[in-house]
């Protein structure tokens, strides 16, 4: 199975943090460790280690690059594929699945920079996210393969 670079994982880690104990996410979910969402069934009533929130880490990144392998059709870069994979891990396959981006890059077309910004907004009702819009902005660049600070 293909990997991420270290780019995408230095990416994910500084927009998603990393707490040790159950937490509200932005929109009230339930999160632990390093983004982790918390599934059915899954119980955190206690703090976890670094070992444990790196291992649910990579469980949610499996998740994630096995739908960027599902839904993109066309040869990727690394950093292209570490953005796609960043922004599944934060939105979920089904939102990757359903975008234009992904139907553009699917067509050949790369130029989807402008693609990653519609996806800057959350919660109920939707309300633009800051964190959300930086962490988008960082994937877009992740993806054109900028030597810019992500």
């Amino acid at each position: 199975m293909r990997q991420v670079n270290k780019a995408t994982i230095d990416l994910i880690k500084r927009f998603e943090g990393c707490v040790l104990h159950t937490y509200k996410d932005a929109v009230g979910l339930p999160t632990i460790g390093i983004g982790h969402l918390l599934l059915e069934g899954e119980n955190y009533d206690e703090q976890i280690t670094l070992e444990k929130a790196e291992m649910l880490l990579q469980l949610d990144l499996k998740l994630a690059i096995n739908g960027v392998l599902r839904y993109i059709k066309v040869p990727l870069t690394d950093n292209q594929f570490g953005a796609l994979v960043s922004f599944a891990f934060n939105l979920g396959n089904g939102c990757l699945q359903a975008s234009t981006m992904r139907r553009r890059i699917n067509r050949g077309d790369y130029d989807v920079s402008n693609e990653f910004m519609k996806y800057n907004k959350a919660g109920r009702p939707l309300r633009v996210l800051r964190g959300l819009t930086k962490r988008r902005q960082a994937e877009a660049i992740l993806f054109g393969g900028s030597n810019d600070t992500i």
